[in-house]
């Protein structure tokens, strides 16, 4: 997922034909990255009053290896950005729940709708191709009076005298040769897992661990898909399965396969052998497939586990994947991308107007302190998933465990789910129930 922003302290024509931009802008910020978390900076910050241009190298829409799935509590944010009812009356699958399988056999089954006292936006999550949903929600971008340039590859940031970034430069697919310079006086970056805009301010950062990379395609009929979304764990990677759609008369499932990089490695294999050779070995999944036909190339994408080492520069904010992403066991990516975007915008706007550099720096170090609140919970959480998944006797564990407790299996996929707070799962009193 991509977004950058960067903003100008002008005043800009957001009618202007994105052809006939000059190079100069002027915009107060600029978005680089359609996907879900760039949408979403460009439509909050627009919705603040400030001038956007959002950029992105690829032309829409366009499909990306990702899990597609949105949690319960994205529909609230997809609601208030005019977009749910397009998805839910159209190409979305509503998934009620998740199940886990853990490598010794046992499940984790919890619901959306449960009988603890919290409640969703939604009582289901969604699953969603993103070709589909990145188009809608870049046309509620634009109906927000944001300008979309497609087919722009930022390759580096403008700095004024003192470093703060004040712009990009970047190149077009219709003008390759052509180095353009666009200023602004804030630069979000939401360009996904390889940021360029991170990766430019000295940001980025890949942690040690968990090192993984992903497999991904679309197939049509595989056998028994439910309303469920579903997590096959083993001894030497996972498999996620969930519906997506329908076309030509048969559903679509999303199949992401994660495996350890050294195990990737070793098999010196091409991502479409990768995924059905491990697909065939595991007998609870392969009868499952002797039917199913792949749509879509294997793509392969990762290695995982990458966070910012902070979310700002001066001049430069982060978000979506650019600033963080661990593993995609919990889906928590799209959902992850869209609230960081609308938690991004108030303090975008105070960046774009404080009278100097120390009030800008303060608004800046305020967004570091504002995710720390917003999502360290949901980090700790993952973290402690993460390590069940890496071991499997403690996985196998906690299936044991919730397989007797619904209650508490319920809780914890509403935790993932983004409307139950971490808080809830990770209370001693609760915790201690893993343990019976």
């Amino acid at each position: 997922m991509q977004t950058h922003d960067d903003a100008s302290m002008h005043t800009v024509n957001t009618d202007r034909d994105v052809t006939g931009m000059s190079d100069s802008g002027p915009w107060q910020v600029i978005v680089v990255g359609g996907g879900p978390a760039g949408a979403s900076a460009a439509w909050h910050c627009a919705q603040a009053g400030l001038s956007v241009c959002l950029v992105d190298r690829a032309r829409f829409p366009r499909s990306k290896p990702c899990a597609e799935y949105l949690s319960p509590e994205g529909s609230r944010i997809l609601d208030r950005m005019g977009a749910l009812a397009d998805l839910e009356q159209g190409a979305a699958t509503y998934l009620t729940g998740m199940v886990v399988h853990a490598p010794a056999g046992g499940r984790i089954h919890g619901e959306f709708a449960a009988q603890h006292a919290y409640r969703g936006f939604r009582d289901r999550g969604l699953g969603i191709r993103r070709e589909y949903l990145d188009a809608l929600l870049l046309n509620r971008v634009r109906a927000a009076g944001v300008t979309v340039m497609e087919g722009a590859r930022v390759t580096q940031l403008c700095r004024d005298a003192d470093g703060t970034v004040n712009g990009v430069e970047l190149t077009r697919d219709d003008e390759p040769q052509t180095l353009r310079t666009v200023h602004a006086s804030l630069v979000v970056g939401a360009d996904g897992l390889n940021s360029v805009v991170a990766s430019r301010a000295g940001l980025a950062h890949r942690a040690r661990w968990p090192r993984r990379v992903a497999y991904v395609a679309h197939y049509r009929n595989v056998a028994r898909m439910g309303t469920l979304g579903e997590m096959h764990v083993t001894d030497n990677g996972y498999v996620g399965l969930a519906q997506v759609g329908n076309g030509d008369g048969a559903s679509i499932t999303n199949v992401a396969l994660v495996l350890p990089t050294r195990t990737a490695r070793a098999l010196r294999q091409s991502p479409a052998d990768t995924l059905t050779t491990w697909l065939g070995a595991h007998p609870q999944l392969a009868e499952r497939f002797v039917n199913a036909e792949r749509m879509t190339p294997v793509r392969a994408v990762g290695p995982f586990a990458s966070h910012a080492r902070r979310s700002w520069a001066p001049g430069v904010m982060l978000t979506g994947d650019a600033a963080d992403f661990l593993d995609p066991f919990t889906g928590e990516g799209i959902y992850a991308a869209l609230a960081g975007g609308e938690l991004l915008a108030p303090i975008a706007h105070a960046v774009v107007h404080a009278p100097d550099a120390r009030r800008r720096r303060q608004a800046l170090m305020s967004y570091e302190q504002a995710r720390r609140t917003t999502f360290g919970g949901k980090w700790r959480l993952e973290r402690l998933i993460m390590l069940a998944v890496a071991w499997p006797p403690l996985l196998n564990h906690a299936a044991r465990v919730l397989s007797r407790d619904r209650d508490l299996a319920d809780l914890l996929i509403g935790a993932t789910g983004d409307f139950v707070p971490p808080s809830a799962v990770l209370s001693p009193r609760t915790l201690l129930r893993f343990l019976s």
